[in-house]
């Protein structure tokens, strides 16, 4: 046995099944490992920010990590945008990348980069593993290092650690995975009193595992009985939503709409998120969006056991027999008909989402209106672009889709961060995953041209105008997608639109409608 054999079987043993990769030379010994370990889905990307991302989305639906297998530096740099999002989303990613020999590292070959310090900027745990038999171990404590805290954790597996033989005796050991630690009473005693004081002036804000299952009911029963408002963040990693579900309200976007929404708070809990601020700092508006005086409190960390502590502090308060509030009714708009534009889009992607869908959202400025919406719709998962870099939408549909291959993907993209990752089409493809992906064919970079407003910025000359549009030529996404092998179409019309999406809705395997609007 090699350690390449060894890492694939401690993967295995700990429940690592799936491998998103693009391997090259360095790599070649533990491509041969998975090629004798049929247990082990392998999926193939042709960009390693499609790997990447593709991961993200897996661990997000799963609860469990992947892993991914990328080659060297240069490899690992061009997923790094993606494992941000991971990393943002504290989604449980196990991050393999190969490395040269370590005899060879000294004459400087032209793939020699310092692999630890690129690793260490997006991951919360990185580990070399220094011969063979240290593969093992090395490979036991990312693991476990990914899901106790959960986020990127990245093992560099040098070639001849890869191909040496193994000496130690025994089989791959699954690793040890701790407990999440459990909030201590006296915090749980302090928020409740804080909550009940608060006279209905106070939010939760649920990130994490927070705004799902058991947790996010235990939320509502909570604001029922407090009259605390729930909020989730920005950008969120994964929430539940629909029918029957507690409602979250989403801290908007823009500065003077966020500072209004949460204007009346005196105390916002933390539940497994960060205080909320400003995306970006601008020329006379605040960073914090929380009115002065506001208190923060955290109830529970990312890494703690989320539905315990909201469970207890329900118990606490008294709040188990509470009724939680569910979405309001508030009547669909009309089928729109006619040419088409954005909030058409979203009104017949919302009015026909398929039961129990996940919706990827990298629609941007052009699918602002999907999430209120999509509110009293069917129960569906909902999952965004969590760290702000843009090209996760596709990736994030095809691990999600792997991950559960029962339920329709809906992605909203927007056309030019689509373009960052466009392969995940071909993987998509290739591996016959049950994904809509509605393209908003604005062509042009329309959230920069708000930003260009936010920032102070009246008018656009030739040049900010050519950097800002995405035509001359026009991208034509039909032909792109079928240049990918996925089968697609072009609305113009309402019409159009709205028959492409309730036939693609309904049928198996990938379909993009590029939607020009």
């Amino acid at each position: 046995m090699n350690g390449a054999d060894r890492l694939c079987d401690t993967l295995l043993a700990s429940g690592i099944d799936v491998c998103f990769a693009n391997p090259g030379t360095s790599e070649m010994h533990f491509v041969a490992a998975l090629d004798r370990k049929p247990a082990m889905r392998c999926v193939l990307a042709l960009f390693e920010g499609v790997a990447t991302g593709a991961a993200d989305g897996y661990g997000r639906m799963a609860g469990r990590p992947a892993a991914t297998l990328l080659h060297t530096g240069p490899g690992l740099a061009n997923g790094l945008a993606n494992l941000h999002n991971a990393r943002r989303a504290r989604t449980p990613l196990v991050n393999i990348v190969g490395d040269h020999a370590t005899y060879h590292l000294g004459f400087d070959a032209p793939l020699t980069s310092d692999i630890d310090s690129l690793a260490r900027s997006m991951s919360s745990f990185v580990r070399r593993a220094t011969g063979p038999d240290d593969v093992g171990p090395a490979a036991e404590a990312t693991i476990a290092a990914a899901i106790e805290r959960p986020g990127v954790a990245t093992l560099i597996l040098p070639s001849d650690a890869a191909w040496g033989s193994v000496t130690t005796d025994g089989d791959a050991r699954p690793a040890r995975i701790a407990s999440p630690p459990r909030v201590e009473e006296a915090r749980i005693a302090e928020l409740a009193s804080a909550l009940a004081a608060a006279g209905g002036r106070a939010g939760l804000l649920l990130a994490g595992t927070a705004p799902r299952g058991t947790a996010l009911e235990m939320a509502g029963r909570i604001a029922a009985k407090t009259g605390a408002r729930l909020f989730e963040e920005v950008l969120n990693g994964r929430s539940e939503r629909g029918v029957d579900r507690v409602p979250l309200e989403r801290i908007p976007y823009p500065i003077a709409q966020a500072t209004a929404a949460l204007a009346d708070l005196t105390l916002l809990v933390l539940v497994g998120a960060r205080e909320p601020v400003a995306f970006f700092a601008y020329p006379g508006k605040p960073s914090r969006l929380l009115p002065a005086g506001c208190d923060v409190a955290t109830l529970v960390e990312a890494d703690d056991d989320i539905p315990d502590a909201l469970e207890r502090l329900a118990d606490r308060l008294g709040a188990r027999q509470s009724s939680p509030r569910r979405p309001d009714a508030v009547p669909m708009p009309a089928m729109p008909s006619g040419p088409l534009n954005e909030d058409a889009v979203s009104i017949i992607a919302a009015a026909v989402l398929p039961e129990q869908a996940i919706v990827v959202d990298e629609g941007l400025t052009s699918g602002r209106r999907f999430y209120a919406l999509s509110a009293q719709g069917p129960q569906h998962d909902y999952m965004m672009c969590t760290g702000g870099a843009i090209g996760t939408g596709m990736p994030l549909s095809v691990g999600a889709a792997i991950a559960c291959p029962d339920r329709k993907v809906v992605t909203l993209q927007a056309d030019g961060s689509g373009m960052y990752t466009l392969q995940a089409l071909w993987t998509a493809a290739r591996e016959k995953l049950d994904v809509v992906v509605i393209v908003f064919a604005n062509r042009a970079y329309a959230i920069l041209r708000l930003e260009m407003g936010n920032v102070g910025v009246t008018g656009f000359g030739h040049n900010a105008d050519r950097m800002l549009r995405l035509d001359e030529p026009a991208l034509d996404w039909v032909s792109l997608a079928h240049g990918m092998g996925v089968e697609a179409a072009r609305a113009e019309t309402c019409e159009r639109f709205a028959d492409l999406y309730r036939s693609a809705v309904v049928r198996k395997g990938p379909f993009l409608i590029e939607a020009v609007i």
